[in-house]
């Protein structure tokens, strides 16, 4: 049984990737610094107490490992220049000594106006922003260790959205998880399109790409469709009607108050971090996937409003019974 290592499995997409590898056969390993915890919520997977900021933890984890999904961040947006870097490093310390192939999420924070409004896996990555700086950093120290006996997938997609994370635009942003849908908040302008990605569908991109690692290049990049918002309506419209379907009742569409964001940021870092990604929600952006498509024939995609009812599901949004 091939073995994999999956760093923030707690999280979102870790979570998502970890419970498709074990389903898929995989024994995988899980680090954490809370193994109770961890293990009442997900006992399927291995779980190994330890920080992906301790080497030593990495390296022990890691041993006989294939891959190493390193889909762990800070927190919120705090101290992403202390730490998202030397736990890139501890990850590609590892996959080196094990010759393995890391899997990482990656963001368009990378790109800057330069690369707009379509982005290939080889647009130019000149960011305007400090997490936009860190994320090219770590692609490239991710681009050197392939050739230092490492391999590296990475998987870029929209703004996440599913049934078991919180810590996203559209949980943050657009409903109040926990909490029936009365009204639906867009942080967008008006006809600018967006694109989203389901979790999921993320999860099993990754885990496809991961099956065919051996026919790819050392150091290789895809970028996923997902759900691309045209104008800043259909993810609106498709969360209306599924609440109306469901409750009733159609939730109002209303505007993120940015205006309150702007007068909160002095005082809340991640509240200031989120103001300084703004541009994302005034600036038409498309990942292009034909790379994928001709990789793995297809893009693993779930119908919009069957995601989103998922999603509004798993985040208590919606009644427990049709």
């Amino acid at each position: 049984m091939s073995k994999v290592l999956v760093l923030g499995a707690t999280g979102g997409i870790g979570g998502e990737v970890a419970r498709q590898l074990s389903a898929a056969g995989w024994e995988v390993r899980a680090l954490t610094r809370d193994v109770d915890k961890a293990r009442r919520e997900d006992a399927a997977f291995s779980w190994i107490k330890g920080d992906a900021l301790n080497r030593e933890d990495v390296l022990a984890a890691a041993r006989g490992c294939a891959v190493i999904v390193h889909a762990v961040n800070p927190p919120g947006y705090r101290h992403w220049a202390e730490l998202v870097l030397p736990m890139i490093d501890n990850s590609i310390a590892a996959a080196i000594v094990e010759g393995a192939t890391i899997v990482l999420p990656g963001t368009v924070y990378n790109f800057g106006p330069d690369a707009f409004p379509v982005l290939h896996e080889d647009s130019p990555q000149h960011p305007q922003t400090r997490k936009g700086a860190i994320r090219v950093q770590l692609e490239q120290r991710l681009e050197t260790a392939s050739r230092q006996g490492a391999r590296v997938v990475i998987v870029r997609a929209g703004d996440f959205f599913g049934a078991r994370v919180a810590n996203n635009w559209f949980a943050q942003g657009l409903i109040k998880p926990g909490k029936p849908v009365h009204a639906v908040s867009y942080p967008g302008a008006a006809g600018v399109a967006h694109q989203w990605a389901y979790l999921p569908d993320v999860a099993r991109t990754m885990v496809e790409l991961i099956e065919q690692r051996a026919t790819l290049a050392a150091f290789a990049r895809f970028h996923m469709a997902g759900h691309i918002d045209t104008d800043g309506m259909q993810m609106i419209q498709a969360i209306q009607r599924v609440v109306l379907r469901r409750t009733g009742h159609q939730p109002r569409a209303g505007r993120f108050p940015w205006w309150l964001m702007k007068l909160i940021a002095p005082f809340v870092v991640t509240i200031r971090e989120m103001q300084e990604m703004r541009y994302l929600w005034h600036t038409p952006l498309r990942l292009d996937n034909q790379r994928l498509v001709d990789t793995l024939g297809h893009e693993p995609h779930t119908p919009l409003e069957q995601a989103v009812e998922a999603t509004l599901a798993g985040l208590g949004c919606l009644p427990t019974s049709a």
